[in-house]
């Protein structure tokens, strides 16, 4: 199996995929100052973060099974990226609709986080995503230990909660959503014989 260099992957690889992770956000933002976001464009950047943002968490959890299936080990090179990213796309989300959406009023904010479910959830899974990009860096690593491991195994539980905040979000439409579901299930049961490891 080819395994590019590691000049390769730090030099040609590593800038490509963070480029091409971040080329939705530049079209994203290029849309906005051209007005070009539809008759909604708060809608749509919420929706359109939210996508990507599970995009991403989907692609992060898939190096491992890939890893495994193809004998790719240079792929988990790029997981801490994929999975920043998925943060990031996931911040704009919550600052799209925290700033955008509810006008950063407090009051508003609390009630829609406690008495809806579906934003109940999905904040709950910012949380975790928020902890893991905290503690993604090696110092982090150094200083939980063993501990670190079992920490962002945690976002095992973060992907089921963004799919289940999907789900309730479209309510009838539950094609894509349980599409998602179905992926988020064959990549944990691809991940099971590693997930103690890694």
């Amino acid at each position: 199996m080819l395994q590019p260099s590691p000049l390769i992957i730090s030099r040609v690889l590593k800038p490509l995929v963070f480029f091409s992770s971040l080329l939705p956000f530049l079209l994203l933002l290029s849309a906005a100052l051209n007005d070009n976001l539809g008759a909604d464009p708060i809608k749509t950047l919420t929706l359109e973060t939210g996508d990507l943002g599970l995009y991403f968490l989907l692609f992060t959890l898939a190096l491992t099974p890939l890893r495994n299936l193809l004998g790719l080990t240079w792929l988990i090179r790029f997981r801490r990226m994929l999975g920043l990213f998925a943060f990031f796309y996931a911040c704009l989300h919550m600052l799209i609709y925290f700033v955008l959406d509810q006008g950063l009023i407090l009051e508003a904010m609390i009630e829609d986080i406690v008495e809806r479910p579906y934003i109940t959830v999905g904040f709950s899974a910012f949380v975790i995503l928020l902890l893991l990009a905290m503690t993604s860096f090696k110092a982090a690593q150094r200083k939980l230990g063993k501990n670190w491991k079992k920490l962002h195994k945690s976002v095992f539980v973060a992907m089921a909660l963004v799919i289940l905040h999907y789900i309730w979000l479209v309510k009838a439409d539950l094609l894509l959503p349980l599409t998602y579901l179905s992926v988020y299930l064959l990549l944990l049961l691809g991940r099971l014989p590693s997930l103690s490891k890694t």
